[in-house]
């Protein structure tokens, strides 16, 4: 940084001198941890504002980032300014984490296994924002800030780019640091907890587990951090310069491996790239990387004599072999959408590909220009304002990722270009936030060649306990009659049993896979094994010896359930043929060997001691 630069710099944040700033700062942590603090006991008992999910995630939002920007903020922007950037920003936040929460208001999703694990016991976890947006909101909103803080540093809207280059690595170094800070903090509360339970007083720990000690807490530790990092900008800018310095240095190495990997695809073409279904994600990474360290070396663009000639050389050949980079990602992405549609994870991947178009552009042209590549100053400033309109547009309705996916999955199998039995279902309920269940209830009613497969995979994903379960259409009569091997011949199956939606009983995996889903086969007998006089029915699932089979009775009502379970030893005996035996209709009850007994009127079962079974000796 040139010594004008450094004077300018140190001279535009006089407020820092002011008293109380690290007052007031330690006071907003404060206060965010007593909002946070009271939402999460609100969420834990439901009451207000947690029994009303479209005020309780903007809340949630804004409670989290607002004292965070205050914070930031006092001492470099003046008290009118500081009030209308919080102001606006709680506004946007409410207004994102309001919409966020109003695409999933009307039907609240079961949670998976995973998340009932390891969510908090008596929390909603679907009242909250998405992760998607915490982590998208982040990104944006520091941005924003950078953006904001280095305009008033300058005094005018759009800061020289030295300005914004120190605010942002100052920033970045100060939140990185302040995370750091709180988790040393933790770190130490769980020693001083150890030691006193070394004295059996186990106080520290009891009050540590305490959401009112532990979330306070934490917000206090990150505003003292902040406002530590913030008052020694030196030593900030000691930590950026080495960082940077050894970032520069991957450039060289990093433009050999990606210029090797587009050397190659002249001699192995593209083919290769399509097979891994992921190239286009690849691709982003590099050119991410790429824009990292070109800038990395670049910093500022004020002294190119101080930058080694090789890492010189390497940011200017970085800067070209960025746009094919990025045209292949491209590339990759327009044949995945031709293909198979929009997903959201391709419109997200859409969105990244702009910002990484307009950097391609900007730095091709940076390297064709004579000079320490003259243009990223424009090009960073300008990707800037880009990057926030799309992080606008993808969480409003104008580029709704879930309402773009699934009207383009929803054209395609009206078309006819995906049939049925390939369409994904799931993704429309569990995926499609209330788009996609509002095209479920279109679907059943809409007149598709194809309508009465399409209700039946409709009912199978409503009954779909999560995103990652089995999708199990229940077979029609005419199918699950030929799934069943019915024994003796001649015998025949009653209508209510042909007519029972197996795929909706649970636990699902108790019943056979030839009573849920077409092309399985079972061995099936009508045998009364109550002694009742009406046959239950037995079923052998194929291969019989590997499982137990199943007995299922039919109530007074119609419906059947299961009644037992049939074990063989056959497993034991490898050489004998248990589903030949089935085939033949080798299969009869018999009367039980010994009698239940009763214990005042409690029935008792006896079961007989066996010795192991003998497998016959196979004759030679």
């Amino acid at each position: 940084m040139q010594p004008s630069d450094a004077a300018r710099l140190s001279a535009a944040a006089p407020l820092l001198t002011l008293p109380r700033v690290g007052g007031w700062r330690i006071l907003l942590g404060l206060l965010q941890g007593l909002l946070l603090y009271l939402l999460y006991h609100a969420a834990t008992i439901s009451s207000w504002p947690a029994t009303q999910p479209l005020v309780f995630g903007p809340l949630v939002l804004a409670s989290f980032f607002v004292p965070l920007i205050l914070i930031s903020g006092l001492g470099h922007l003046d008290r009118r300014r500081l009030v209308l950037w919080g102001a606006c920003a709680a506004l946007l936040l409410a207004a994102l984490a309001g919409y966020d929460a109003w695409r999933v208001a009307d039907l609240p999703l079961p949670a998976s296994a995973a998340q009932r694990q390891f969510a908090t016991p008596g929390i909603d976890r679907s009242l909250f924002p998405s992760a998607r947006l915490w982590f998208f909101a982040a990104t944006g909103f520091f941005i924003a800030h950078t953006l904001v803080l280095a305009a008033v540093r300058d005094g005018r809207r759009i800061a020289a780019y030295p300005t914004y280059f120190d605010t942002a690595w100052k920033l970045g170094v100060q939140l990185a640091f302040s995370g750091l800070f709180t988790g040393v903090t933790w770190l130490v509360l769980m020693l001083g907890a150890q030691l006193f339970e070394l004295v059996k007083l186990d106080f520290l720990t009891r009050l540590m587990r305490e959401s009112w000690f532990a979330i306070p807490v934490t917000a206090f530790a990150f505003a003292c951090a902040m406002h530590l990092t913030d008052v020694r900008p030196a030593i900030v800018r000691g930590i950026r310069s080495l960082l940077l310095v050894l970032l520069s240095w991957l450039l060289p190495v990093t433009v050999l491996l990606i210029g090797g990997f587009l050397a190659t695809l002249p001699f192995t073409g593209l083919a290769p790239l399509w097979s891994t279904k992921h190239a286009a994600s690849v691709l982003l990474c590099a050119a991410a990387a790429f824009v990292v360290l070109i800038n990395a070396a670049w910093q500022q663009g004020e002294d190119e004599r101080a930058v080694a000639r090789v890492v010189r050389v390497a940011a200017r050949i970085a800067a070209l072999l960025l746009a094919p980079l990025v045209l292949i990602a491209i590339y990759a992405l327009f044949l995945r959408v031709r293909d198979y549609g929009w997903s959201a994870d391709r419109i997200d991947a859409a969105a990244c590909m702009l910002v990484a178009a307009c950097y391609a552009a900007g730095y091709f042209g940076a390297g064709l220009r004579p000079g320490w590549l003259p243009l990223l100053a424009r090009v960073n400033i300008g990707v800037a304002f880009v990057v926030l309109g799309v992080l606008l547009a993808l969480f409003s309705p104008l580029l709704d990722p879930a309402r773009i996916s699934v009207g383009s999955q929803v054209a395609r199998l009206a078309s006819g270009k995906v049939k049925p039995d390939a369409f994904d279902f799931a993704f429309l309920r569990f995926d499609g936030a209330r788009f996609g269940r509002a095209a479920l209830d279109r679907l059943e009613r809409m007149p598709l060649p194809e309508a009465d497969a399409v209700r039946r995979r409709i009912a199978a994903v409503r009954r779909m306990v999560n995103r990652w379960g089995h999708e199990e259409v229940a077979p029609r009569p005419l199918e699950l009659a030929a799934n069943l091997h019915i024994h003796p011949d001649g015998a025949r199956l009653p209508d209510t049993f042909l007519r029972t939606d197996w795929a909706a009983r649970h636990p699902s995996n108790l019943y056979p896979a030839c009573l849920r889903e077409v092309g399985h086969v079972c061995d099936v007998f009508l045998l009364d094994v109550t002694g009742d006089g009406k046959p239950e029915v037995l079923l052998f699932e194929r291969p019989a010896a590997s499982q137990d089979s199943l007995v299922l009775q039919e109530d007074a009502q119609g419906g059947w359930s299961a009644l037992a379970t049939v074990s063989l030893p056959r497993p034991h005996c490898p050489h004998e043929n248990a589903d030949a035996a089935l085939a033949a209709g080798k299969v009869d009850v018999t009367t039980p060997a010994l009698a239940d007994v009763l214990v005042d009127g409690v029935r008792g079962r006896l079961e007989p001691v066996t010795p192991p079974v003998k497998c016959p000796v196979a004759p030679r």
